[in-house]
């Protein structure tokens, strides 16, 4: 069985763009074995003063690999070259 991939998905409520993001994590879930942890960056004030003007915010392997307007393709790639899946 191979090994989950933990993704932190940064993200707020009221976000077309986390709903957009989370719809493409959902989708490479299918591809790859995710583990996608959700976290609200206003229950954070360092996350919330980190992140405020970049989410949503896709972290893997403490690897900011995508933010803003997600591109699957982008994370796609970066789970591929990285993971040999």
């Amino acid at each position: 069985m191979k090994q989950p991939i933990q993704v932190n998905f940064y993200t707020r409520p009221v976000c077309p763009l986390c709903d957009k993001a989370k719809t493409k994590l959902l989708e490479l879930a299918n591809e790859f074995p995710l583990v996608i942890h959700e976290i609200d960056i206003y229950q954070d004030d360092e996350l919330l003063e980190k992140y405020q003007l970049m989410i949503p915010v896709i972290e893997i392997d403490g690897e900011e690999v995508d933010y803003g307007m997600v591109s699957e393709d982008a994370v796609r790639h970066f789970l591929q070259s990285k993971y040999e899946i």
